[in-house]
């Protein structure tokens, strides 16, 4: 298959960069001993880990049953405490490699959200400033009949996203309550 190349606008290959950067930077911060779990984690989280797993212990079931039926003294006779002490040592093990997995991804995530509402309120100061010149340029212009647009000077207003919360919140819980009411 030939290699397509695809031609990106100037913006959205800068936006690409900086978020490559990112999680490179995510990356090159991360303790060796994170990176190690973090890829143990991947292994560990494979069908074919799963499948590995089994199959050691249906393995291990069956060659020790065989060498009970078969007169010798098994390794671990049924009902295999050495196997239930090494599936439960391995559950243990697999299960602080996740929590510390979603740890290190939880503070990305945190990082990223941060970021987002960082944006957005940049975002929001200069969608305010556009609108704020834009209605100056509408008063200024002799060719345009000066009115008041109450729409435009509500979205020109600064949000408080104390007040946004508080709305968010009231807002759920009149939903809660709505949706008892109704079971």
């Amino acid at each position: 298959m030939p290699d397509v190349q695809i031609d990106v606008p100037p913006h959205v290959a800068e936006t690409i960069q900086s978020i490559a950067l990112l999680h490179a930077e995510h990356h090159r911060k991360s303790t060796l001993a994170e990176r190690i779990v973090d890829q143990l984690t991947l292994f560990v989280g494979r069908p074919a880990f799963l499948l590995a797993l089994l199959a050691a212990a249906l393995l291990w079931m069956v060659a020790n049953t065989a060498i009970l039926l078969g007169g010798g003294v098994a390794l671990d006779p049924p009902p295999f405490p050495w196997m239930e002490l090494f599936l439960t040592a391995t559950a243990l093990i697999i299960a602080v490699m996740i929590l510390t997995s979603q740890s290190r991804a939880d503070r990305f995530a945190n990082l990223r959200e941060q970021m987002t509402l960082e944006a957005t309120l940049l975002t929001e100061q200069k969608t305010r400033k556009i609108i704020e010149l834009l209605e100056e340029l509408r008063r200024d212009s002799p060719g345009v009949r000066d009115r008041r647009d109450v729409e435009a000077e509500q979205m020109a207003a600064k949000t408080d996203p104390h007040e946004v919360m508080t709305a968010i919140e009231e807002d759920a819980q009149e939903t809660v309550q709505t949706v008892a009411e109704k079971t």
